[in-house]
């Protein structure tokens, strides 16, 4: 009687497991989908031909001319600091990180941010429209765009001054997509039928068995960085088309870097920008937890590549570009700029940091300090801002250590479907 009991027991646990995986898996469906046609229903009429003025900037205070602080040597050119900037913000490539330095500097030089409307992207992954800026009125001006998109070159023209510098960033596409798997694989259906314990192993056994091209969220699973980028993430790599859009991707953007040198990636955009070494003062944000991050070993770090192989085209291309950006700079000035960051940084995150590094979400004290996290778990680790830190430091210290949504928040972005998929996430995650 003690076997039977244990067995009811368990097939009782199995159903209730299985019921609640039911309910809330239609639950998210209907949620998501309500959501992205509530966002949808905001007026997406034509707007005329505008000229965007040439440039809108309040040109930075007490910035004449200089020589470019990155190229200390005698008679390098004088540059002013460039302040129209499109940054294309690509999922899971450390752009978060690299958006706080915008928002920093933006605020600095009291610059006019292009914000989404209701929610912290610009309705993805629809392609980017100019009726999805908040309050958009055609010639109104602005210097920064940099918050989630589908790109769309032509409409992003037609928002930013001529002179706007393009950035964006990538990622080893293995890499990404194992980020982007743990995740997004939640939101993406197509997931929830993969068995076993490793979905992502079981989904590159044999992916074709398992992703379709027209499901909800799929685009998150292959080929991310091409879709983001605007480029059709279903082609093959031998396709036309996808050197097409390489190269027009190549011809658009001034500056593509690349997340797993990104120190030396803020030295060219410090170099590109006539920034200043302050201006890109960092900490790592929305980064993981290292026991949920999947070791690739070499085979399936192979299949990964084979199923991103558009990506991986796209990825060799410009990391090609980019080590010629390095040596154009300098290799031995290279090493010595990002030497210098990185001994800033540490400053920094000794001033700033409580503990001087990032901690697991439950052990985030400040709600406001609390990253947003994947449906499911609290994998994305964040930081407490340390209690002593003096007045003259402690602003630019919790500007540097808040996550994305509490600093658009702070901005006056207001977020409100976004915190409502938040409310549905915290009840999802029961």
């Amino acid at each position: 009687s003690i076997v039977i009991w244990i067995m009811v027991g368990k097939q009782g646990r199995q159903w209730r497991s299985m019921c609640k995986g039911l309910v809330l898996g239609t639950l998210l469906t209907s949620c998501m989908i309500l959501l992205y046609c509530l966002s949808s229903l905001q007026d997406r009429g034509t707007f005329p031909e505008v000229p965007v003025p040439y440039s809108c900037a309040h040109r930075p205070a007490n910035s004449p001319p200089t020589t470019n602080g990155s190229d200390p040597r005698p008679g390098a050119p004088l540059c002013s600091p460039k302040v129209d900037v499109m940054f294309m913000k690509t999922h899971k490539t450390a752009s978060s990180t690299l958006i706080n330095i915008l928002f920093r500097f933006g605020e600095k030089h009291r610059l006019k941010f292009a914000f989404p409307s209701s929610r912290n992207d610009f309705l993805y992954p629809a392609f980017f429209q100019r009726s999805q800026v908040k309050d958009f009125k055609p010639g109104m001006c602005f210097n920064i765009v940099c918050n989630h998109m589908r790109f769309d070159a032509a409409e992003v023209a037609k928002l930013l001054p001529a002179d706007t510098a393009y950035v964006t960033i990538l990622r080893d596409p293995a890499e990404l997509f194992e980020s982007s798997f743990h995740y997004f694989g939640r939101t993406a259906p197509l997931t929830w039928k993969i068995p076993g314990e490793d979905k992502l192993r079981e989904f590159l056994r044999d992916p074709h068995h398992y992703y379709d091209p027209e499901g909800f969220n799929a685009f998150y699973l292959k080929n991310l960085l091409f879709f983001d980028l605007g480029q059709d993430n279903g082609l093959e790599p031998g396709d036309p088309r996808v050197d097409q859009g390489i190269r027009a991707i190549a011809d658009r953007f001034h500056l593509v870097m690349l997340a797993e040198h990104f120190e030396e990636s803020l030295i060219l955009l410090k170099d590109a920008l006539c920034w200043e070494t302050e201006d890109l003062l960092f900490f790592r944000l929305n980064e993981r937890k290292g026991s949920t991050v999947s070791k690739l070993e070499p085979e399936l770090r192979a299949k990964a590549l084979e199923w991103n192989a558009v990506d991986w085209k796209l990825y060799q291309h410009f990391n090609a570009t980019f080590w010629r950006k390095v040596d154009a700079y300098g290799r031995q000035r290279m090493a010595e700029d990002v030497e210098e960051l990185r001994r800033r940084n540490a400053e920094m995150a000794a001033l700033c940091i409580e503990g001087g590094h990032a901690v697991e979400a439950t052990r985030i004290q400040e709600k406001d300090m609390l990253p947003w996290q994947p449906i499911g778990e609290k994998s994305i680790m964040g930081y407490n801002l340390k209690k002593n830190v003096d007045k003259r430091h402690r602003k630019v210290c919790r500007k540097m250590l808040m996550p994305e949504l509490q600093y658009l928040t702070e901005m006056g972005v207001n977020l409100w479907i976004t915190k409502l998929w938040g409310h549905v996430r915290d009840v999802i995650n029961w």
